[in-house]
């Protein structure tokens, strides 16, 4: 991505950059309240473990200290970390970088010695930065890298490779729109079918409905129609897919060198609940057909992209269909994706015959958490390097940063994220359980 290997870069884990990329496309109506805000923009955290000891990486506040030193415990080669100087929960880490101006001097020193910005997605917010600082990215503009991420793309470009998709329709005008919700209802919805509509950039379930009714799926068209003559521009960017009927979702990875070359990583079990990703599964259980079908796509949907002028690590989600048939190319997302922040975890402490599955648990703790006591909590839960089996924490920043500022007693949500290792998946299943069940009794320690 940046031409040598001994590139030193300046990690950034701006999450949810579609909200930037969404900025001036008129959509569905997407709401997030604070607290969802403030985990995400913690996320910035995932970084550290994928960054290499040469590197920095840029957080909204520093690490946990006992997190670090457990981190270095297990050999992990950790980068140098660079604060915000301001942390405001609701604004993405590139937000407070630009409103920081001791770490912007920090960061036109990096850039003087050669460093480039790796951002999780390039938006305009990551394209200013580098000009104030002088970094250059390791990513393309964004124009471009926006241009590749939309949902009307990515169906284009399936239809232009032949690839097998859902039935669907991509909207760019209000009569587009129209049109397209009542070949729906008639092909689709009247027909006992549901079909969901998406915002062009949505991301982890927001901008998505789901529809299984005629009137609503007309009644939305009106909104969207009265919003777009509120605006004064009938453009939209909108897509209806008929709601496939799915046994598995699946997340794919490769990534695209600045020579054009097409590189396939790996293929994992997506978990999704409602839409939203909720973790990842792997090895994938498939069997070669469906693999071979995948390679395939990621060569030729990498090559496009290449042509395309883009260049970065390149997600795509796919699913299998009860009759398993394969749907391979659902929406790209070119960006760092959640399996990008496993791979050198996967990599450092995954056994050749070994099961792994990446998840987030849901804590809702009346004070602040400290690592520390956490780690007493799991015990032997965490991850043994001799044996190469437990839990391996890769994001403790999203604990507490929902956290209210005078804590009095009431609870919040916080997220845990983990690695867990085994021998097998009855083991993995076992130890997913028995960490559930610690974390639980950290939020309720009396129970």
């Amino acid at each position: 991505m940046t031409g040598t290997a001994g590139t030193p870069l300046v990690l950034l884990g701006n999450f949810e950059v579609e909200d930037e990329w969404a900025k001036g496309e008129s959509g569905l109506p997407m709401l997030a309240g604070r607290n969802s805000a403030a985990i995400v923009n913690r996320m910035d955290e995932f970084a550290l473990l994928l960054a290499g000891p040469d590197d920095h990486v840029v957080l909204k506040s520093a690490p946990d200290a006992d997190y670090l030193d457990h981190l270095a415990s297990l050999g992990v080669e950790l980068p140098t970390v660079l604060v915000t100087d301001v942390q405001d929960p609701a604004h993405s880490v590139t937000v407070d970088a630009l409103r920081s101006p001791r770490l912007m001097a920090s960061l036109r020193e990096l850039a003087g010695r050669g460093a480039r910005l790796l951002p999780h997605g390039q938006s305009a917010l990551e394209d200013e930065l580098c000009e104030r600082t002088g970094l250059a990215s390791a990513l393309p503009p964004s124009s471009l890298v926006k241009s590749v991420n939309s949902k009307i793309y990515s169906r284009r470009l399936a239809t232009e490779l032949g690839l097998p998709l859902a039935r669907g329709w991509e909207c760019e005008t209000v009569g587009a729109f129209e049109e397209a919700a009542e070949e729906a209802v008639a092909l689709c919805v009247d027909q006992g079918r549901r079909v969901g509509v998406k915002d062009a950039y949505g991301v982890s379930g927001k901008g998505i409905a789901v529809i299984d009714d005629s009137r609503r799926l007309r009644q939305l068209v009106r909104m969207v129609a009265r919003g777009a003559a509120k605006r004064g521009d009938d453009r939209i960017a909108l897509v209806i897919e008929e709601w496939a009927d799915k046994t598995t979702d699946l997340n794919y990875h490769f990534t695209v060198g600045r020579d054009g070359s097409v590189r396939f990583d790996f293929v994992k079990e997506a978990l999704t609940r409602n839409g939203v990703h909720k973790g990842h599964r792997f090895p994938a259980q498939l069997d070669p057909g469906h693999i071979a079908a995948v390679q395939d796509a990621s060569a030729r949907i990498g090559a496009r992209l290449a042509a395309d002028g883009f260049h970065g690590v390149v997600g795509v989600d796919a699913m299998l269909t009860r009759d398993r048939g394969l749907l391979p190319l659902l929406e790209i997302n070119a960006r760092n994706n959640m399996s990008t922040y496993q791979t050198s975890l996967q990599e450092r402490f995954m056994r050749p015959g070994s099961t792994a599955l990446a998840r987030q648990y849901e804590l809702s703790p009346t004070t602040r958490v400290s690592f520390a006591r956490l780690r007493d909590r799991l015990g032997d839960l965490l991850l043994d390097p001799a044996t190469g089996r437990g839990l391996i924490i890769n994001n403790f920043a999203t604990v507490n940063a929902a956290a209210p500022a005078d804590p009095d007693g009431r609870p919040w949500t916080g997220r845990l994220y983990g690695l867990l290792l085994a021998g097998s998946t009855a083991e993995l299943d076992a130890l997913d359980r028995a960490v559930a069940e610690a974390v639980r009794k950290e939020t309720n320690p009396d129970d």
